[in-house]
């Protein structure tokens, strides 16, 4: 191994594509600890830390997959969640909407449109969500009277204690002009570097955490049997072999495949004869990706929000309580109720997000006008109705895989009593990112080694 990282950096192009990508992931990791001028580090993170009900885990599991940390306001506190949600409100439009649906089918010219109308998507939802992350953190303050979190520079109203108008203005700009830069870091990467810009600095964002976590683990690590109180070196070795087999287990669902064989008709031209040959169309077992976690998280931060306005609006009545005690169910990950929610939302949009991305009846056609059939089928209706079988059942072994990976940093953190923090890297959407773009990074790697024939990392 150490033979073939020395045979990477002796090309020269490979070395610097490999060194402006890391020079890039530094930049986003500077950036992300440069607060907002307004804002108080401290105050915040205590802020956020103190959120009761657990809403602090809620924003943990939602900033793995925006490649930020939503508990500090930095200049790049929004990270590229404006982006990944303009690019899937497009990709969910271009399904009903016919002009999208046509430019998607443009090729190369229809695609840099799209790219197009994404960024300009993207300074929209900065904006929208800049104001919401602000109002948040520093207008609903729990004090009344919004300065909390507010540095002693001079950016309040001394009437009220409020933040200014123009410093509201202000710090809005700066996010959005954070989250656009960074959106732009991602295509440099793609374009200059090596490996997906935009999974490269989620990745980043997500093994920034880890030495903050493993400190967290071994600051309670005690030498002895603990029990469940603390932790001991029977609960760190079970965490060790948990890893382990979370990991493997995620690496062979993420390369499992279901092979269809096809088979293309002969042509003769001639004396030659062409064609004839037989193949396979392979399918993969998790065909949605990490997205339907990625939706589910997104909207279970929902409720909490409209729960808690509502129960503030009928404070003090049977009704207030009530729906404040239904908020602190979507409140607390860790609760019996919001993981069913959970689970039931990953295999609805597991299926939701297969059927966008995978169409039976085109594939069946594009088999026909090419000459090509999966034997045993006819081509057309019948061909449709089989390759439509095989994804759902497919579809129901990956829903039910990332159903069980989205829970078990739940499991862990409650049934071994150890920090949320520690038990994210277990499973969830931080760890499905990390393996699919750790092999991605590997592939990208390796054809470049190949084409220069050399031995590929994974030979």
């Amino acid at each position: 191994m150490i033979e073939k990282l020395r045979v990477i950096f002796t090309i020269p192009e490979l070395r610097r594509k490999i060194l402006l990508t890391l020079f890039l992931l530094a930049v986003f990791r500077i950036g992300s600890q440069i607060p907002l001028p307004v804002i108080d580090h401290q105050a915040v993170n205590d802020f956020a830390s103190g959120t009761a009900g657990g809403f602090g885990e809620l924003l943990a599991k939602v900033s793995v997959f925006s490649g930020s940390n939503l508990s500090q306001v930095t200049i790049f506190g929004l990270g590229i969640m404006p982006y990944i949600s303009a690019s899937i409100i497009l990709q969910l439009l271009g399904t009903v909407y016919k002009p999208l649906e046509e430019l998607r089918k443009e090729g190369e010219a229809g695609r840099k449109k799209l790219n197009e109308y994404t960024r300009y998507l993207t300074v929209v939802l900065c904006l929208i969500q800049s104001a919401g992350f602000l109002w948040f953190f520093v207008m609903n303050d729990p004090s009344g009277t919004g300065a909390q979190n507010l540095t002693a520079g001079g950016f309040e109203n001394l009437a009220t204690g409020q933040l200014t108008w123009g410093w509201q203005f202000i710090s809005i700009l700066i996010m959005t002009t954070g989250s656009v830069f960074l959106m732009w870091l991602g295509e440099q990467i793609d374009e200059y570097g090596i490996g997906n810009g935009i999974s490269l600095l989620i990745m980043a964002g997500i093994v920034a955490v880890m030495p903050g976590a493993l400190f967290k683990l071994l600051k309670d690590f005690r030498f002895e049997l603990t029990g469940t109180n603390g932790v001991g070196i029977e609960k760190l070795l079970l965490l060790a072999a948990l890893f382990i087999g979370v990991v493997v287990g995620v690496v062979l669902i993420t390369l499992a495949q279901r092979r269809i064989p096809t088979q293309s008709a002969k042509h003769v031209r001639g004396r030659r004869v062409y064609g004839g040959t037989r193949q396979y169309m392979p399918i993969r077992i998790n065909q949605a990706g990490v997205m339907p976690i990625i939706f589910a998280s997104s909207l279970l931060m929902i409720p909490p929000f409209l729960l808690n306005w509502v129960a503030g609006s009928f404070a003090g009545s049977w009704f207030g309580n009530m729906v404040a005690n239904a908020s602190q169910v979507f409140q607390n990950p860790t609760s019996l109720i919001y993981n069913m929610l959970y689970i039931a939302m990953i295999f609805f949009f597991c299926y939701f997000w297969t059927a966008i991305m995978f169409n039976p009846v085109e594939i069946s056609q594009n088999f026909k006008d090419s000459g090509t059939f999966i034997p045993g089928y006819r081509p057309g209706r019948r061909t449709a109705d089989y390759l439509e079988s095989v994804i759902e059942r497919i579809t129901y072994v990956g829903a039910g895989f990332l159903a069980v990976v989205a829970v078990v940093p739940t499991v862990i953190s409650s049934w071994m009593n150890v920090d949320y923090t520690v038990a994210s890297f277990y499973g969830g959407t931080g760890l499905l990112i990390a393996v699919s773009v750790a092999f991605d990074l590997v592939q990208k790697i390796d054809s470049h080694l190949v084409m220069r024939n050399y031995t590929g990392l994974l030979e």
